[in-house]
């Protein structure tokens, strides 16, 4: 793993031709705007006010992105079976237990002064451009309304805010899990299923409150947050963990002497895109970079004084709370010594050929009821912070568009509320600096790890300001750099304010780490480079860890190249193909299954404590449960020696037999990049009868790297590589002309557009663009000119 072995990533060339040019009418404006688009299908907006410019991204995002963001709004507020039927009405149901109930004005004042009005502009120009698609449907809609017979609705800014199923929230499941493996496994199945951060006693835990849990206890949670599934799974409806790296440089260790700022959020690989790049400009306001399409301003990017990246930092935003129900009445639960009544709330809603459902909703004083066991007399409640008043996710990255310098930028960051994220941030004065960020509940005498009684004797005290919370300003290193890893540095009490347990590996941060203290070059380029680097430190410790065991018999050849693999996940590498089907596949379950039985686990146990371990999201990364599990096994002991020999021999022949039925028996085409690819498929145009070929499914790209790579590429059990990071930026701070961006596989959904795809070939690459920021870079990469009209005319659109 050469550190300084990169290569330069070529910019895309830029269609110069004539651009074309529309007009549009949008009677919200106040003043023309105009809208530049680039070769790429960014859109440059030149508004003469704010309010203005908010209007046009409104405008522009549905333009290119209606019916994604028109279906996030109905699966948000629990509208699908309006359109789509009885089918969706559950998923409705369970959507709404966690829509935003509170006070409106606490809401808007959490994310900034003006955010109310903000998102009124920007749904304005949502529902400017849905009015002018309406008035001749057929041709301006985009097709998958036609496909499904229905048409989009308007908004309202505070459907904006009250959908809170849209981020990534932590960490129920975990406590399920931990709950179970507890309970089924004890303390020693618990340390093989995930590792804790920090290390707690976990003998003590009162499993006897978890006797009537089960899988099942969350399956309304997880269809709240699940994508609208219309038949079958494409790799936008996979539940899928995530991850993201970001780091900062210093202008003194930077090759350019300008500070750099990077950021490659890794989610779910999609047709459409998840992340939408924009560009806005109007007196005060000058922003530029990614955000949702279904949202305003940008998240990721800079604003010509400050750049800023961020990444999950997985706080525990979640509490499972459990309850004894009534003896016999079952609308009430025990609570501090009495019995409380639920709160019930009643909906009722449309369905598509139906009469009218109505959803029954109830909630504890914690929050809303997600299971209810009569025989058991339990009841299981979700408290989450994303509840509060200002958490709807990433909107509050309004506040810091403004920053003019690290300290504003800093200070912005106090009304961030959800996700929780390693804030990364870079000035033009030279600074860098990072500031965890969430809104964290303050849980004295307990961490929030396992399921808890409901019955009051576990409360929240407040919730902890971002000051206390860890930060770094201008390191003495010149870099940091944040994976989802742990980086809750030692000085901070994380028993007087515990934030989480579970973090994600460090095996990105490893990497990362190696490459800012190898002297190589770090600037703009490099960082694009390592943002797909491929080098598997977990995958190489493991074979380290077995290097002692004898040599399997008949399969010496396939051993030693292992063993002498350098652990670059390559497309090309044959030596990743074996090490991803054996480890993931053979070697895994062989470990699961012998360390259950040194550990005398009942059989009735073992199995549910094997799912849990073997699921299919522990397909997509992390190899610390495996390490644990050798590092288990004493290799100074001739017979545990002898059986981790025995499990390699028993498994590496059953992975080199899978792979040859997967890509037939001549080895010279074994290589990582013929099995693990990335198809993406649209969810709807996928399944639609005579449409183009191309709408619904894009070519197969070869994909390096595995789940446990800087540049992640997590696969599903068909080795589609669903995971990783189709957005990349690396900002040159300063010389913004000069940053790199990347929005695979395009920046528009419509597949009748020139930009549906256009930038899959770069990510196949591994290449990015310049990002045009001043006027004069912008205009000489223009594609189209758009001009908004405040005015009347035959083709206003009207609301």
């Amino acid at each position: 793993m050469n550190p300084t072995a990169h290569s330069d990533p070529q910019p895309l060339t830029a269609d110069r031709s004539d651009p074309r040019q529309d007009e549009y009418c949008v009677s919200d404006l106040t003043d023309d705007v105009e809208i530049l688009v680039d070769t790429w299908g960014i859109p440059h907006v030149y508004a003469t006010t704010r309010m203005d410019a908010f209007v046009a991204q409104g405008f522009h995002a549905a333009r290119d992105r209606l019916f994604q963001i028109d279906l996030w709004r109905r699966r948000g507020l629990g509208l699908l079976a309006e359109v789509l039927g009885p089918e969706y009405v559950s998923q409705d149901r369970a959507t709404r237990l966690f829509l935003y109930r509170g006070d409106m004005r606490s809401e808007w004042l959490s994310y900034s002064t003006d955010a109310e009005e903000t998102v009124s502009a920007f749904v304005a120009g949502v529902n400017a451009y849905v009015s002018w698609a309406l008035q001749d449907p057929e041709r301006r809609l985009p097709p998958e309304f036609g496909a499904l017979g229905f048409l989009p609705a308007y908004w309202r800014p505070e459907d904006v805010v009250r959908i809170r199923t849209h981020g990534l929230l932590y960490n129920v499941e975990q406590e399920l899990a931990r709950a179970l493996t507890l309970r089924d496994l004890g303390a020693p199945g618990e340390e093989f299923r995930s590792v804790r951060e920090p290390a707690g006693e976990l003998d003590d835990a009162d499993v006897s409150l978890y006797a009537h849990l089960r899988d099942e206890v969350l399956d309304v949670y997880r269809e709240a947050f699940a994508p609208v599934d219309f038949g079958t799974a494409t790799a936008s409806e996979v539940s899928t963990p995530s991850g993201s790296n970001n780091w900062v440089i210093a202008p003194w260790l930077s090759a350019s002497g300008r500070p750099v700022m990077a950021n490659d959020p890794h989610r779910a690989v999609t047709l459409p895109a998840l992340r939408y790049l924009a560009h806005l400009e109007a007196p005060g306001l000058s922003v530029i970079g990614a955000g949702e399409p279904n949202l305003p301003g940008i998240s990721i990017g800079h604003n010509g004084r400050v750049a800023f990246g961020l990444t999950i930092w997985p706080v525990d935003h979640e509490d499972m709370y459990i309850y004894e129900l009534h003896p016999t009445d079952d609308s009430r639960y025990r609570y501090r010594g009495g019995w409380e009544k639920f709160e019930v709330v009643e909906e009722s809603s449309p369905v598509a050929g139906e009469a009218d459902v109505v959803h029954q909703l109830s909630y504890t004083r914690h929050g809303p009821v997600v299971y209810t066991d009569l025989d058991a007399r339990r009841v299981v409640a979700i408290r989450a912070v994303w509840l509060e008043p200002g958490m709807a996710p990433y909107l509050a990255s309004l506040e810091y568009q403004d920053a003019a310098d690290a300290d504003e930028f800093r200070r912005a960051l106090r009304r961030w509320g959800a996700p929780g994220v390693n804030m990364v941030y870079a000035s033009k004065d030279g600074d860098i600096g990072w500031q965890a960020s969430a809104l964290v509940p303050r849980r004295v005498g307990w961490d929030g790890s396992r399921p808890v009684p409901g019955d009051g004797t576990f409360e929240w005290d407040g919730f902890a300001s971002v000051d206390e919370l860890p930060s770094a300003v201008n390191p003495e290193s010149g870099w940091f750099t944040t994976s989802n890893q742990n980086n809750v540095p030692d000085v901070h009490d994380s028993v007087a304010l515990p934030t989480t347990v579970d973090w994600y590996s460090s095996a990105r941060h490893e990497r990362l780490r190696a490459w800012f203290t190898s002297g190589a070059p770090l600037d703009v380029e490099s960082s694009i480079n390592m943002q797909s680097n491929a080098d598997n430190v977990h995958g190489r410790r493991l074979l380290e860890a077995l290097s002692g065991v004898a040599t399997p018999e008949g399969f010496a050849t396939e051993w030693r190249e292992l063993q002498e693999w350098d652990g670059t996940e390559s497309i090309d590498s044959r030596a990743a193909l074996i090490f991803q089907v054996w480890q993931r596949r053979h070697f895994r379950p062989w470990l699961v299954d012998t360390c259950f039985q040194r550990l005398g686990v009942p059989a009735e146990n073992a199995a549910a404590g094997r799912h849990r371990l073997l699921r299919a999201d522990t397909l997509f990364s992390d190899i610390r449960p495996d390490l644990r599990m050798v590092a288990s096994f004493d290799q100074n002991d001739d017979g545990d020696l002898q059986l981790l020999g025995k499990g390699v021999a028993e498994t590496l022949p059953s992975a080199l037999a899978e792979i040859a039925d997967l890509l037939g028996p001549d080895r010279d085409r074994w290589q990582w990049g013929a099995l693990h690819r990335t198809t993406l498929r649209h969810a709807v145009l996928s399944k639609t009868p005579n449409t183009p070929s191309e709408w619904g499914e894009l070519a197969p790209v070869p994909r390096s790297g595995s789940g446990d790579t800087v540049g992640l590429t997590g696969y599903d059990a068909e080795f589609n590589a669903v995971m990783g990071s189709s957005f990349r930026i690396a900002v040159d701070v300063g010389e913004w002309d000069s940053s790199l961006v990347l929005n695979s596989p395009g920046q528009s959904g419509d597949p009748r557009s020139d930009h549906y795809a256009d930038l899959l070939p770069a990510w196949q690459s591994d290449t990015a663009f310049q990002l045009a920021y001043s006027r004069e870079a912008v205009e000489s990469v223009v594609a189209r000119r758009i001009v908004l009209r405040s005015a009347a005319s035959d083709e206003a659109p009207t609301r």
